[in-house]
Formats: C-alpha cells, structure tokens, sequence
C-alpha cells in the first residue's frame, strides 16, 4: 500500500483506460473507502451505481459527449492550456466511455437536504479517487454529465429521490499519468487574515 501522503501528490485525473477489466475486488476497495468519508450529521446520503454494463456505459458516454458539444467544450476551449484541452477534450469524446467501470456517485435526498448533498458526496468522492490511485488505477471526476441528470436517472433507474452528482471512471491508465501539477500551497495560504504570506 502507497504512502497516504505519496498517493495526494500522485493522483490526478486520468481520461484514458486500457481494454482490462477491474475485478469487484478492487472495486469493493474504493467504494469501502468512499464510505469512510465525513458526511453531515453522519446520514452517509451517497448512493453508488457501479456501471460495467457496455450498452449502459455507451449511452452514458454519449451524454458526456453531447454535454461537451453542447456548450461545455466551447467555454474551456478558452480558458484552458491547449495540451490540457486536447487531454480533456480526448476524454469527453471517447476516452471517459472506455473506462471498464463507470462509477455514478449519487446523493440520497430522502433523509437529507438536497442542498446539503454536495458537502457528503465530494468528499466520499474525493475518498474514491484517492484510493483509486492508491492500488494502481486511473479515475476522474466529472459532473459534466449531470446537465442530463433526468436522462441519467432514467438509464439508471433512479428513485425520484436519488440524485446524481458525477460519474468517475476507473480502469487501468493507458500510459503513465505522472505527477499532478501544483502551486505551491504557501501561494494559496494566508495568516490569520487574507493578505498575510504564510
């Protein structure tokens, strides 16, 4: 097992996935670990939908697609690197829909507030991606996907009262990712007040 610290700096969104299944043994790992997370007042309101089916895989690939030629793609075309943009825009196309597993992270409203849902599921989310870099596997989080949440809710038979959040591909990179690139956190981190340097 990696060093908790040495897992933080390495993990990374990963968008593109060899044609190797992940065995539920692995699977099993990052959803007992997402399950570890803080959530308010302990109601654990996250639902996970482990998605390995291909036809349901292909249609919620799609979603991703038109959400991206939609208006997603655009809007960070402007804003982002273009090596960056091209690795996203790769992922949005094809690269999300390769996954072996899509992991749809849901919010359960019926004994918590929906508004309250995304300070439970990120952190039981970001739990799943750190674990996923911690036995080896690639994953991402996207909520791109969400601007179709009625069409994702019907794929996956969704109760009226479970909402879905983001989908996480997991799978096996198809090259190494490498480390994450980072400000430093003094950059970011002010004393006492904001405007005083750490």
């Amino acid at each position: 097992m990696a060093d908790f610290f040495e897992v933080v700096r390495s993990q990374r969104a990963c968008r593109s996935f060899r044609d190797e299944d992940v065995p539920d043994e692995l699977v099993e790992r990052l959803l007992e670990a997402a399950t570890y997370a803080p959530s308010a007042e302990n109601r654990q309101p996250w639902v996970f939908v482990v998605v390995r089916d291909p036809g349901t895989r292909a249609r919620i690939a799609e979603l991703i697609r038109r959400a991206w030629a939609g208006g997603a793609r655009a809007h960070e075309e402007r804003r982002l690197q273009p090596a960056f943009f091209a690795d996203v825009d790769r992922g949005a196309k094809s690269g999300i829909g390769s996954a072996p597993v899509l992991i749809v992270v849901c919010g359960d409203t019926s004994d918590t507030a929906e508004r309250t849902l995304p300070s439970s599921i990120f952190p039981a989310t970001q739990n799943l991606l750190l674990a996923a870099t911690a036995v080896g596997l690639g994953s991402a989080l996207t909520t791109l996907v969400t601007v179709f949440s009625q069409e994702l809710a019907a794929e996956l038979a969704l109760p009226e009262h479970v909402k879905p959040v983001a989908v996480v591909p997991v799978g096996w990179p198809a090259r190494p990712l490498g480390p994450p690139r980072r400000k430093p956190f003094a950059e970011k981190t002010h004393r006492d007040r904001y405007g005083r340097g750490w």
